[in-house]
């Protein structure tokens, strides 16, 4: 599939989904990091012609992180009369809930709460709006080695590029014409105050990854098996206890 139909078939997936719900959404809610993902995911939002919202949500936020989202913004603004678009900054709701829960401390734990109280805030901007959630995992990154937030990140309604390789969401940032910028940023989720890039957290480039995961004679398709085995519980259904004979 070229690039230019695979934007056309997710945006028709889009809309072919809203309208099949039993009450038609108005609007498709996206929080955008200024990585490529969520400006992909966000923009072909925008090509479907349904109002798209989409937040920025900065909390405690690497300045350059936070200037690559308001430049997305901006040129989403420009390009499109159907995007409202939204700053929320969430740093005194991030302290609260940090004071609130300091008897818990955990780095790792602290650090996934940013994804879900950005996912919070997306269901109540989407309740308002009559909206639906838009996720911007990646065949790679969220459903090969689950790389994101358990119901941060994770919890959304619809996941567009889910069937899409990292390789494929760079083209059609490209293709889209993306800022630059985001196309070549080191990608990162964001949650770390230092800012730390993503391969630093996974061991592997997404590139890496994507070569193990189409190839299992790969040499490092182990470590692909093993960074995915570790987070398979985010990926796999909620285990339900079945009763017997019932």
């Amino acid at each position: 599939m070229q690039t230019s139909e695979r934007i056309d078939y997710i945006k028709n997936w889009i809309i072919d989904y809203c309208k099949s719900m039993p009450q038609e959404p108005d609007s498709l809610v996206i929080g955008i990091s200024g990585g490529i993902d969520s400006s992909v995911t966000s923009t072909i939002c925008a090509l479907t012609g349904k109002k798209t919202i989409v937040l920025s949500m900065p909390m405690k936020q690497i300045k350059e992180q936070h200037n690559l989202s308001l430049k997305h913004k901006k040129w989403l603004n420009e390009k499109f009369k159907n995007v409202e678009d939204h700053i929320i900054n969430l740093d005194l709701l991030f302290e609260t809930f940090k004071q609130t829960l300091k008897n818990f401390k955990n780095d790792h734990g602290i650090a996934n709460s940013k994804a879900r109280l950005r996912m919070v805030t997306l269901y109540q901007v989407a309740a308002a709006n009559n909206g639906i959630v838009v996720g911007t995992g990646n065949k790679v990154e969220d459903f090969g080695v689950g790389f994101y937030t358990k119901y941060g990140d994770g919890g959304v309604d619809i996941s567009p590029i889910a069937d899409c390789t990292k390789t494929q969401v760079w083209e059609m940032g490209e293709y889209l014409e993306i800022t630059k910028e985001i196309i070549k940023a080191e990608p990162t989720d964001g949650l770390w105050e230092d800012g730390r890039p993503d391969v630093s957290q996974l061991g592997m480039s997404y590139q890496d990854l994507e070569k193990a995961m189409l190839d299992p004679n790969s040499k490092d398709y182990k470590k692909y098996l093993e960074i995915r085995n570790r987070n398979l519980h985010k990926m796999e259904p909620i285990p339900v206890c079945k009763m017997k004979n019932e």
